[in-house]
């Protein structure tokens, strides 16, 4: 049967008179449909109103509707969201490949309704016979969506019941908003990109970088050495603080990815260092570490505040500042700086899959243009012969290769320093024929049992001439 939008055409199974409208008696609230809800009201804030998922999510400051669930019901509402945005494209295929005519103009409600259905339905491990009967609630509970409780309820229905065939037919559906896979397509061609975007449905890996003894380490938590110098988990029960090593500061979590800008440095034994975008401190327990006197400066005293907390968990030391970068003058010049600048993080969505969804080519121009000029002004920090690594965790050229171009072109005494692929075995593809490094989250295959992968990320090295 082919369904109208609004509705109109007999549904698969009558519904009962009393649930298409308000008794005038309050019914009691069904297991589940207050997560439901939720998630409706989450996904509608990152895809309407681009507002950040972590944000909505925040046990203490987040969205009301999240913060009064219990904590399984938050759990099921972090999958549920988590889901539906990895696979947003191939819902809506599923949907519109159900209806006659698109939901109308306005119907945004309806079609988070459906969504967090269809996601339950389609991806999770949530009985079909549950996710239906509860977006129909939603429905009926709605006045926007009331009389459309009947649309809900027919096209779950048959989702359900068509469930393989409808997966068969979205699977060619890239699971990628076609604003940034066009992108990625210019940047890297059409067989690169699509698996870029079927990439991001893989989980993310656990990554720790250690302080030394990256071999012991992998053996004593039941993982793998990287070619990054640090350690991959395989899967594990209970949480981070539970394992061997996290209460004596051993190592921190850490990608693989975003750990190699600072190892870039190399020896900074008796070198001024600073890392300038630093929190939430990462690369700055790796400067320390690798013999630096480090400067960590960030815009935000709470982010330092979490910086020097994760810097005590280690028993690390370092300068602190908060400043703007772009009026920051120490009263000397460094020898090495790390700027791991702001960024649209679209490298991330394996683990951020909110942020194709909150972020478009506007704000990848206006960020574009945010790290050129603190680029240029970190440039001017630099002593002679300095150092300085530029990355950032974005997958757009727009973001790494044409602001470095941009500013060699025009900034004197500054050079690009190649890196040397012999000195990265297993990731020699990451560098580019200038000798960038340009990782991508289809690189670092694993062995069975470990998750394969890692951040999309930049980086180049810079040097100021004598």
């Amino acid at each position: 049967m082919v369904l109208n939008s609004d509705g109109t055409k007999k549904p698969f199974r009558k519904q009962k008179p009393s649930s298409d409208r308000p008794t005038g008696r309050s019914a009691p609230v069904k297991p589940g449909l207050q997560a439901r809800a939720a998630a409706a009201k989450i996904l509608a804030a990152v895809v309407d109103r681009k507002l950040p998922l972590d944000g909505a999510l925040d046990h203490e400051h987040g969205n009301p509707a999240y913060k009064a669930l219990g904590e399984s019901d938050r759990a099921l509402v972090r999958a549920i969201l988590n889901t539906t945005l990895r696979h947003l494209p191939r819902i809506d295929a599923a949907i519109a490949s159900l209806l006659e005519s698109p939901l109308p103009e306005g119907a945004r409600a309806l079609h988070h309704v459906l969504a967090i259905g269809a996601a339950q339905i389609l991806y999770l491990d949530v009985p079909d016979h549950s996710a239906v009967d509860l977006a129909v609630e939603q429905a009926n509970q709605d006045p926007r969506n009331r009389r459309f409780a009947k649309l809900v309820n027919a096209v779950l229905r048959r989702l359900g019941r068509e469930k393989d065939e409808v997966l068969a037919r979205i699977g060619k559906v890239a699971p990628m908003p076609s604003w940034f896979l066009a992108r990625l397509e210019r940047a890297y061609g059409r067989d690169a990109a699509l698996a870029i975007s079927q990439s991001q449905l893989e989980p993310a890996a656990i990554d720790l970088t250690v302080k030394s003894d990256a071999e012991g380490w992998a053996k004593r938590l039941n993982g793998v050495a990287l070619p990054t110098g640090g350690v991959r988990l395989a899967a594990f029960d209970g949480g981070i603080p539970s394992l061997e090593g996290f209460d004596e500061g051993a190592w921190w979590v850490q990608d693989a990815a975003a750990s190699i800008p600072a190892r870039l440095f190399g020896d900074l034994s008796g070198k001024r260092a600073a890392d300038l975008c630093a929190a939430p401190g990462g690369k700055t327990a790796q400067l320390i570490l690798a013999g630096g006197a480090v400067t960590a400066l960030d815009q935000s005293e709470s982010r330092l505040r979490r910086l020097r907390s994760n810097l005590d968990r280690l028993g690390l030391k370092a300068e602190t500042v908060a400043a703007d970068l772009t009026t920051f003058k120490p009263s000397e010049g460094f020898d090495a700086i790390l700027l791991d600048a702001p960024c649209s993080s679209t490298g991330t969505t394996r683990r951020h899959p909110d942020v194709l969804w909150t972020k478009g080519p506007d704000d990848i121009a206006r960020l574009a243009a945010l790290q050129e000029r603190l680029l240029r002004h970190a440039l001017t920090l630099l002593k002679p012969l300095g150092t300085l690594v530029f990355s950032n965790c974005s997958l757009d050229p727009a973001e790494g290769e044409e602001v470095v171009a941009r500013v060699l072109s025009d900034t004197d005494a500054i050079e690009r320093v190649a890196i040397n692929a012999d000195d990265w075995p297993g990731l020699e593809a990451a560098i580019t024929p200038l000798g960038e490094f340009r990782t991508l989250p289809t690189m670092l295959k694993m062995p069975d049992g470990i998750a394969s992968g890692l951040d999309g990320f930049y980086a180049a090295v810079l040097r100021r001439a004598g």
